[in-house]
């Protein structure tokens, strides 16, 4: 599913359980030793996923440990995002000499409970979301901005090294499956120029949605 919303350079692996052929590395099990099962086997399974995503790039096995504020921690010259929710897990890799940053979120799609949306949004998003719904009752506008506002952080962090909060960014969600991100604080240099937004896609299918962003 999640290879449809994004370029043909990056390589995703999804799961819609937890195969008893997902196993932790080592390096990985302290990181989730005291967790409950739950916990642990979205972290087994979606690491299970990245590591046959790096197969795919023809690259070796390799432990994925949560760094600064829980980024997973890639090989040297990968870049990548990894998310998980209920029935679904899912990694996304790319050779950074291909993709600068790239982020995914996947959440059930259903309503944010009551009074998620305030928290995470603008006023003008609200605004835009109650004339996307209108037009376009299907979709679950609420949700797919929370993904989408996932997705850019996940994008930002990697260049960033910094928190991104909620309201640090304005999104517009299109019906045609794509989405604009406005930075509204100062963004890094990337490539000699400083970064001021995102561009992504974004999808439904097996009551879920899909955000995702990859920055060539």
């Amino acid at each position: 599913m999640i290879e449809r919303i994004l370029p043909s350079a990056v390589v995703a692996v999804e799961a819609y359980d937890d195969p008893p052929e997902a196993v932790l590395l080592p390096d990985e099990e302290p990181v989730i030793a005291r967790a409950v099962d739950k916990r642990r086997r979205e972290f087994t399974t979606v690491r299970y996923c990245a590591r046959q995503a790096l197969a795919k790039l023809g690259r070796p096995p390799a432990a994925i440990i949560p760094g600064e504020r829980g980024a997973p921690q890639w090989p040297d010259g990968v870049v990548g995002s990894m998310t998980h929710c209920a029935g679904y897990r899912a990694a996304v890799l790319a050779e950074a000499t291909e993709i600068t940053t790239v982020g995914i979120d996947a959440e059930p799609h259903v309503e944010l409970p009551d009074g998620v949306l305030d928290a995470v949004s603008l006023p003008d998003e609200r605004v835009h979301l109650a004339e996307l719904a209108a037009a376009h009752p299907e979709v679950h506008w609420d949700k797919l901005l929370f993904a989408a506002k996932e997705s850019v952080y996940k994008s930002w962090f990697p260049l960033a090294r910094k928190w991104l909060g909620f309201s640090d960014a304005r999104l517009r969600l299109a019906p045609d499956h794509t989405f604009t991100a406005e930075l509204l604080v100062p963004g890094p240099t990337v490539n000699g120029v400083e970064l001021t937004g995102f561009t992504g896609r974004w999808t439904t299918d097996n009551g879920l949605v899909v955000a995702a962003i990859a920055l060539v």
